[in-house]
Order: C-alpha cells, then structure tokens, then sequence
C-alpha cells in the first residue's frame, strides 16, 4: 500500500488539526512535538507540516493526497482541490477597515483620485471584493503587519482576518465592511479523492466529528 500523504499547516490551526485526526483514528505520533522536523512518517501515514499558504499547491500539485487548510489560503490562492469537510475551527473573518480618527475618509480619497489604496496579505481576495463593488483600487502587498499602513501613509483601507477584531482595536482601526467568513478545511487532491478510498474515508470520518459535535 502506498503512502498517504497529509498537509498539516504551521500555526494557529495547527494544534486543533492534530486534535481533529487523532480523534478520527489516525496515527499522529510525533506531531504534538515535531521540533524540526517538516515530514513525520507514522506506518502508512506521511505527514507534511507545511506553510499554510502554500498548503493548496502542495495539494493541487499532487504533493499530497489531502490536507487541512484554513478557507483564507484557499480563497487567495484558487488552486483546484476538492474542499471535502467543513472542520468549524479556526474561525475568522476577513474585514476591511480604515483608521478610526482619520483626518480625511478613504471617501475622500477616492473623490479626489479615483482610487483606493489598499494594503492587504491578500491581493487576490481584495482584487475580487473591489471588483465587486465596481470600485478602483491600488493594492499594497503587505506580508507582515497590515495594520501598520494607514498609520505610515501608504494606504487608506486595509484587508485582512481578524477573529475577535483587538488587533485592529488596539490600532485604532475599525471595520468598514465584511467579505467573507473563514474556518479550517479538510481539503483533497482532485485525483487522490477519486482514486484513493482513504481520503474518502478520513473525509466521513471528520464530517462525523464535527456533526457529534454540532
């Protein structure tokens, strides 16, 4: 039997996503405390602990069979891959908001010169949202701090997550409007979910924790 590959992504979503596939019966040794190490291989299990915006390339490409993956990574990237379950942790929203005592409003701004500037880690998503809307933006890609460029001048909005709204809080931003709500995902590469029963059955195997826990 060949190996079955599984992304797990570093971060926020890590731990839940180890508690998720002990609790569905897989073998997740080593994972709670991996150290250094990037690839953790249980019998006929492989993991990957994986960047998680590069999560759905490792998946589409065929790197690995299925991995979890926060809906944010999905949305920016639009990489094809089957989006199996809905796993209900790591609950954010993606936001746009604007400092709150700003000497002039990004209204403003935009009657002056046709445009918004925009700093967001996620140019894609903000891409779609303004084309939505039927409004001109500039983006600024940002890959740390968002919230630092209202402060600095360089933007007038920002798009970014947020899970309980302190951080933009604590630097005086406020949400101007809401696009869309993410959680993690159980996600499968679009040839091992056909190919594979494996996948299928960890994908069962997950919708039914999270409907026990509903």
């Amino acid at each position: 039997m060949s190996l079955l590959k599984i992304a797990l992504p570093k971060g926020n979503l890590y731990a839940d996503s180890v508690q998720m596939l002990t609790a569905a019966g897989l073998d997740t040794s080593g994972l709670s405390d991996p150290g250094r190490l990037l690839v953790i291989r249980n019998g006929e299990l492989e993991f990957y602990i994986v960047r998680p915006t590069d999560v759905p390339a490792f998946v589409s490409l065929g790197g690995v069979d299925c991995a979890i993956c926060g809906r944010d990574s999905l949305a920016e990237q639009e990489l094809p891959v089957a989006e199996l379950v809905d796993l209900g942790f790591g609950a954010c929203m993606f936001v746009v908001a604007e400092p709150k005592d700003a000497d002039q409003s990004a209204k403003e701004h935009y009657r002056r010169r046709g445009l918004l500037r925009v700093a967001s880690k996620y140019p894609n998503i903000t891409q779609r949202y303004y084309d939505s809307i039927g409004a001109q933006v500039e983006i600024v890609k940002i890959h740390g701090n968002v919230e630092l460029a209202p402060r600095c001048g360089i933007a007038e909005r920002i798009v970014d997550i947020t899970a309980t709204g302190a951080t933009l809080r604590e630097n005086n931003l406020v949400v101007v409007d809401k696009i869309l709500d993410s959680t993690a995902r159980f996600v499968g590469n679009l040839a091992s979910v056909r190919t594979d029963v494996r996948v299928r059955r960890l994908a069962h195997r997950l919708r039914d924790l999270v409907e026990l826990a509903a």
